[in-house]
């Protein structure tokens, strides 16, 4: 009789052991899920800032460039212009009759 107690008694104790267990374990994964879900939502957050900031970059880097080829190229016809001037002015005295 003792020992069919003792059976039923450590079988009861087990079940609700592995029962608890169960519940616990089943709450935890559903923690983790949300946890997860919200963690991928944040990842996806950044990564659209990311690409936000990329693309404000890539466009002011873009005007840059675009500034900086104007500026290029003003400095280019000034030189030419300079460099036109200066041979004209070198010329001059070598086309100007003898006396």
């Amino acid at each position: 009789m003792k020992t069919r107690l003792l059976v039923t008694l450590t079988a009861l104790v087990c079940a609700t052991t592995l029962a608890a267990c169960g519940q616990d374990s089943g709450k935890a994964a559903e923690e983790a899920k949300k946890a997860a879900a919200e963690a991928a939502d944040k990842a996806k957050e950044a990564a659209a800032k990311a690409g936000e900031a990329a693309k404000e970059a890539t466009k002011e880097a873009a005007d840059a460039t675009k500034a900086a080829a104007g500026q290029a190229a003003d400095a280019t016809k000034d030189a030419a212009a300079k460099a036109v001037d200066a041979a004209k002015d070198a010329a001059a005295p070598a086309a100007a009759p003898k006396q």
